[in-house]
């Protein structure tokens, strides 16, 4: 990587984040990192100009405080520590919160570590396609290519780097939003001539999802089966060494403490692939930026976010066929009614989520018994906090009246106004 480095180290902030893409913002990249990082893991890191200590109120595990190794004041790096009073270094502030705080941010990245603003997508997606190149040499790699914006410009980017060496697979787990295999079809094989293998697998991971209620088992079933579709097509083609994939940032932040991704703690232990994941440390709306940069379609670079599993998350608790296609058409008709009424690609993020219970109602004068629908819509900047749409009443009573009417299994339609945090953006 060319770009010079600020490294932000977590020792208990809830802005770790936001302090993040301030200095992204500046032009410097920047990334997060445990409090424990030793000095030699640091010197590995390239191009680093200098270490943000960013405490907080979670700097306390199992009782005891928490705080980083002495031998980092010594690494040879410039240190400034925000909101922890135990730090051993000149440049320390109580909180970003101060008036000044942004100012003395800049100085600190700009006068004191002599970083250089050279953070840009350009240098980005060039040192991407050079980094693919020397990982992957002659060889060929295998893409999970969802259709979503990420897997989308990460084989934007293989295609630049390696050309035909890229096969894409795309795996209709039965997940699918209403269309969306169709649509991945004609935008990537028809449109932009990529290697794509369809392969129909409905079946196979409904039956591995049959009675399994837990989110994260689900998440790693779907990771786990996926890679056993990629193994099966992998031997079909000769010299596929390599599996790449969409991974982005806020997967790796939230994976954890808040939920396993499943390209991300999901795989399996005994994956025969090396793994190639250019976006792994780029936020979301970063990865919009460089689908535009690649020359990408609007609609496939601002297309609605697709979980890696689906409406499998959309459809809480055990998945059953009839509650998943009620989730399928609720969604379809939420979409088409978002556009009709102007909010596609102005509101971020909105789908239909299907519960495993039912409630009663009335339908033609006799007593029903079925599911809820609820609508979620939600606007972000990074996925890593969100606010909920201000959808108008009239609007939610027209989905609401097509909803009740057209979806099977379905008499009511509610209304998610929460908030991320305390909600997350996803029901599982």
């Amino acid at each position: 990587m060319k770009q010079d480095m600020i490294v932000i180290l977590d020792l208990g902030s809830t802005e770790n984040t936001k302090l993040a893409r301030d200095i992204r913002e500046m032009g410097v990249y920047s990334e997060i990192y445990p409090h424990d990082i030793t000095a030699s893991e640091l010197k590995e890191l390239p191009n680093v100009k200098g270490i943000i200590i960013n405490g907080g109120p979670n700097n306390v595990v199992d009782g005891t405080p928490i705080d980083v190794r002495p031998e980092l004041y010594e690494a040879g790096y410039p240190v400034m520590a925000a909101g922890h009073g135990a730090a051993a270094c000149e440049r320390s502030i109580h909180s970003w919160d101060e008036a000044d705080s942004a100012q003395i941010l800049r100085s600190f990245v700009f006068d004191t570590c002599k970083a250089q603003a050279n953070w840009n997508m350009k240098n980005f997606i060039s040192d991407q396609v050079e980094l693919i190149r020397q990982q992957v040499g002659d060889r060929k790699v295998l893409l999970a290519l969802s259709g979503g914006v990420d897997s989308s410009v990460v084989a934007a980017l293989l295609i630049k780097a390696i050309g035909k060496q890229l096969t894409c697979v795309h795996v209709n787990h039965g997940l699918m939003r209403k269309g969306e295999s169709e649509s991945v079809i004609d935008v990537f094989k028809n449109q932009m001539d990529a290697n794509l293998v369809y392969v129909d697998a409905v079946d196979r991971f409904l039956g591995k999802l049959a009675g399994v209620a837990d989110p994260e088992q689900k998440r790693k079933i779907i990771g786990a089966e996926f890679i056993r579709v990629f193994e099966e097509e992998a031997r079909k083609l000769e010299g596929i060494e390599f599996l790449a994939q969409g991974t982005i940032y806020p997967d790796i932040l939230e994976s954890g403490p808040v939920k396993a991704h499943h390209n991300v703690g999901g795989l399996p232990e005994d994956l025969q692939f090396a793994l190639v994941e250019p976006v792994k440390f780029l936020f979301k709306d970063e990865v919009r930026v460089v689908g535009k940069a690649l020359g990408l379609p609007d609609s496939m670079v601002f297309r609605q976010p697709f979980p890696g599993p689906g409406l499998g998350v959309r459809c809480l608790g055990a998945i059953t066929r009839d509650r998943l296609e009620a989730v399928r058409e609720s969604d379809a008709i939420l979409r088409e009614e978002f556009a009709k009424h102007g909010l596609e690609g102005k509101v971020w993020q909105y789908f239909t989520v299907v519960p495993d219970f039912k409630s009663t109602g009335v339908r033609d004068n006799a007593r029903t018994f079925d599911w809820p629908v609820i609508l979620r819509a939600v606007n972000t900047v990074d996925a890593m906090t969100a606010t909920v749409e201000d959808v108008p009443f009239p609007l939610l009573q027209e989905i609401t009246a097509r909803i009740t009417s057209e979806v099977k299994g379905v008499n009511r339609v509610l209304f998610d106004l929460t908030p991320k945090p305390s909600g997350t953006i996803e029901w599982e």
